[in-house]
């Protein structure tokens, strides 16, 4: 049971999702709270921020801090082929089923829902093109490619990906459909140019239409049941009969038995089924006046008049021929979105307006194809820093015979509207309150209704756990797995620092041992830190007999307890001795003079350096 303080915490959550969604059009509202929650917490931690309230404060007071929150909701992880399993059953089960069922002059019309930065959808295209042959795929496959996340379009729209993020390609798909750019590799162009990248949100902007296969793979998983409910439906509207959907190994489709047929409930593939969208909507076909035949200059005159006319409208207007060709742009249009008298002849799909702000290659589709106009309302458009708002209008234009004929495509610019609208919205709060105590008392009887229903919904109650465990735990493990990514870095930098620090120590013991002198380290407590060759040859003991023992207490032919007095002079004052000569019986029993110099050692410890050279003075007995 949650407390008052939970009740707050969950208040000042939703308070800050409502936030976002109105400062910068990111709609939150439908994403699971557990792991939206969990993922706002980590950015408030970066920042050292505790409280949602705080954390909105720092958002109104930093335009950067949103693109840093943005990255951390919104997990990118992906990769060429994700899950090879589910891509095998696709191209051996999916794709021919498609091509069969399809004439060989048919687009075949592919949608990936939630791309991030491209992977998934050059996958798509490298699927097709073994399939059918580039040439065929150049002039059949279409795949549009949606993301919220601008960044990650960005990525996408480039095609350049490290040796890294092709590691699950062959060698042959490799070099076949990529081309080494420096350290990256860039996707090949002409397949490239098949593939369709935009801004779209699966929860708010209308589908694309007419899909032959739609993709859309762990993506699903981040939203509430509701939201999954709405995203579901307009999935179903985007299929053709027969379209195949393809979920994420954490995705269920519960409840659509009547809507999908299963495919491969393991590879998580559906297929819609017959039935259960409405009819396309056709207009009647335009009545001409009889009689209405005019005089070759007056029917000029008009033209010229009607021209003019619609160059001079208030608003701005683009108008396409049947095939997507720009046949006028009016004078409010050009002054707008910089275009020219030289774009018209032009593709629309070349123009930068037919993408941004809003994606309308896929909005004139879906219109010329269901014969109505489409209204997409509050559509925004940064210009330096100000920014401006439309609502676009799409109208399909019917000839006599009831043919698409042309496409117009109105931009009403309601910015002034908009900042109104802003500033009433102080004044509507008072009704929003009425509103919310109305919303109550329905969410009372939806409780009471609820109650009636609870035998049906026990049953369905341990599936959906089941389901929203394994999506908690899908989303669990990619924040390890961007986390696994990270080490992985770290580790590599560790290795390349431990090699070269080998590379120093193994340096400076060689250059130690190729001194022909006896040299010993000593450290604060006189006992041997490093023996060297010479030593050795000089005393007959090995480095591993004196290692970390006092020096004044080996026996050997020196007499160290001779040598104390300059040693601790040494440590005391930090400075060298002078050279001093000690007798002494070398490893073969011959009395040498021995000479002694005694330095201080300068390494993070304190401690001695004896350097010993013999001088030969007789033998021994």
């Amino acid at each position: 049971m949650s407390g008052p303080q939970d009740d707050a915490v969950d208040e000042e959550l939703e308070a800050l999702l409502g936030f976002l969604r109105d400062a910068r059009g990111f709609d939150f509202t439908g994403y699971k709270r557990s792991s939206l929650g969990r993922r706002i917490r980590k950015r408030m931690s970066d920042v050292d921020v505790l409280s949602y309230a705080d954390y909105r404060d720092r958002l109104e007071t930093s335009s950067d801090e949103f693109g840093a929150l943005f990255n951390t909701i919104l997990i990118n992880v992906t990769s060429m082929f994700r899950d090879p399993d589910a891509w095998t059953f696709l191209q051996r089960e999916v794709v021919p089923e498609l091509l069969a069922e399809s004439r060989p002059e048919d687009e075949i019309r592919v949608w990936s829902a939630g791309c991030s930065s491209g992977e998934e959808a050059y996958s798509l295209a490298m699927m097709f093109a073994e399939a059918l042959g580039i040439e065929e795929t150049l002039n059949r496959i279409k795949i549009y490619a949606t993301d919220v996340d601008e960044e990650a379009l960005r990525d996408a729209r480039s095609g350049l990906y490290s040796a890294r993020s092709l590691e699950a390609l062959s060698p042959e798909l490799r070099e076949k459909y990529f081309e080494q750019n420096g350290a990256q590799y860039s996707f090949r162009p002409d397949l490239r140019r098949r593939v369709i990248f935009g801004r779209h949100d699966i929860t708010r902007d209308a589908p694309i239409s007419r899909l032959d296969l739609l993709v859309c793979r762990n993506t699903l998983m981040y939203f509430n049941v509701e939201a999954q409910t709405h995203i579901v439906d307009r999935y179903h509207f985007a299929l053709r009969e027969g379209g195949f959907l393809f979920l994420g190994k954490a995705e269920m489709l519960l409840n659509d038995a009547e809507r999908f047929d299963v495919a491969s409930m393991r590879q998580r593939v559906f297929r819609r089924r017959p039935g259960g969208s409405s009819p396309p909507y056709h207009p009647a076909p335009l009545k001409i006046r009889p009689g209405a035949n005019l005089e070759l200059h007056s029917a000029a005159r008009s033209r010229q008049l009607r021209d003019l006319l619609l160059d001079a409208a208030p608003t701005s207007s683009i108008a396409l021929d049947d095939d997507g060709t720009v046949a006028m742009v009016n004078s409010q249009a050009r002054v707008q979105f910089g275009l020219t008298t030289n774009d018209i002849g032009r593709p629309f799909q070349d123009l930068e307006i037919s993408y941004r702000p809003v994606e309308l290659r896929s909005l004139i589709e879906q219109s010329n194809h269901e014969r109505r106009t489409l209204r997409v309302n509050s559509v925004e458009r940064r210009t330096g820093e100000d920014l401006q708002v439309f609502d676009i209008l799409i109208q399909p234009l019917m000839g006599p015979n009831g043919l698409l004929v042309a496409t117009n495509i109105t931009f009403t610019d309601v910015t002034v509207t908009t900042q109104l609208k802003t500033e009433v919205k102080q004044i509507r709060e008072d009704l929003e309150t009425a509103y919310e105590e109305l919303q109550s008392t329905n969410e009372e009887l939806e409780t009471t209704n609820e109650e009636l229903q609870s035998s049906i919904e026990e049953l369905e109650t341990t599936n959906e756990e089941l389901q929203s465990t394994n999506e908690e735990l899908e989303t669990t493990n990619e924040e390890l797995q961007s986390g696994n990514e990270e080490l992985e870095t770290m580790n590599e930098e560790l290795r390349i620092r431990t090699d070269e620090l080998g590379e120093t120590r193994a340096f400076l013991e060689g250059v130690v041992s190729s001194i022909a002198a006896g040299v010993v380290v000593l450290d604060s407590d006189l006992k041997v830190k490093s023996w060297n060759r010479g030593a050795v040859e000089l005393w007959g003991l090995r480095a591993d007999e004196v290692m970390d023992k006092p020096f004044l207490e080996l026996d050997f032919g020196l007499p160290t307890d001779d040598l104390r007095p300059y040693i601790q002079q040494c440590l005391d004052s930090g400075e060298a001795t002078e050279p001093t000569s000690v007798p002494a019986v070398n490893r073969i029993g011959r009395t040498v003079t021995c000479n002694v110099l005694c330095s201080p050692f300068q390494g993070h410890n304190r401690g001695v350096v004896l350097t010993m050279e013999e001088g030969r003075t007789g033998d021994a007995g």
